[in-house]
């Protein structure tokens, strides 16, 4: 592609990268709003909390696999939880998510650490054996 055909192909990508940004401080809303179903509002808590947490879950120096989630699972999970909250509201939060400044999620950053400590003390324990039997023998 010539230099001239990249930029429709990048404004539509930044209106995109846009609309997201501004749908997950909206389902940051619709969250703690007692008008949300109470499935939306759980779904929609756990995707605000993971997208806006200053720590992922799947590390980005991981390759492909770190950019899989932000690129492709949560796009797809705000897409389906704006589905479940009704149109009227969801429209509301969106104008009020436009009018204010991303929040940051210490609970979702607390969330991820706790998932990557358990995931830590799992494999210890579960290698637990093995280690031992190594300590214990003498080295060459």
């Amino acid at each position: 592609m010539r230099q001239n055909e990249w930029h429709p192909m990048l404004s539509t990508i930044e209106g995109w990268a846009r609309a997201i940004k501004r749908d997950v401080v909206a389902l940051w809303i619709a969250a703690r709003d007692p008008r949300t179903p109470w499935l939306a509002k759980t779904a929609a808590a756990a995707v605000a909390a993971y997208a806006l947490s200053p720590i992922d879950l799947i590390p980005d120096v991981i390759p492909i696999l770190g950019y899989v989630d932000e690129a492709i699972l949560l796009p797809l999970a705000i897409a389906l939880i704006v589905r479940m909250i009704p149109a009227d509201l969801m429209q509301a939060y969106r104008a009020a998510a436009a009018a204010r400044s991303r929040p940051v999620s210490r609970w979702g950053m607390i969330a991820i650490v706790g998932v990557w400590l358990f995931a830590g003390l799992a494999t210890l324990w579960w290698s637990w054996p093995f280690l031992k039997a190594c300590l214990q023998s003498e080295l060459p």
